[in-house]
């Protein structure tokens, strides 16, 4: 990965639910939304998704569609490479 991944790697760690967000499922393989939100007790869809969507972009969660429903999960091997101590 280049500079600027990194950058955009360290620059979504460094928001506190996102950090939050990729804790969580370095424990639980999967996650969907719904399940995130309860967890961190956030009740707009939008929040959530404004704190996916960096994550995603920069290559630490992959996500998977079914139906209606998006489900999260982390890209180890990036986080390894990043941030080794938070898996």
């Amino acid at each position: 990965m280049t500079d600027d991944s990194a950058v955009k790697i360290y620059k979504a760690l460094g928001e506190t639910t996102r950090l939050k967000i990729v804790k969580m499922l370095a424990k639980q393989p999967e996650l969907a939304c719904l399940e995130m939100s309860n967890q961190l007790n956030i009740t707009a869809g939008s929040t959530l998704t404004h704190h996916l969507k960096p994550l995603v972009d920069c290559g630490l969660l992959s996500v998977r569609k079914e139906g209606t429903f998006r489900y999260y999960s982390l890209q180890r091997q990036v986080l390894e490479q990043y941030a080794p101590t938070l898996l």
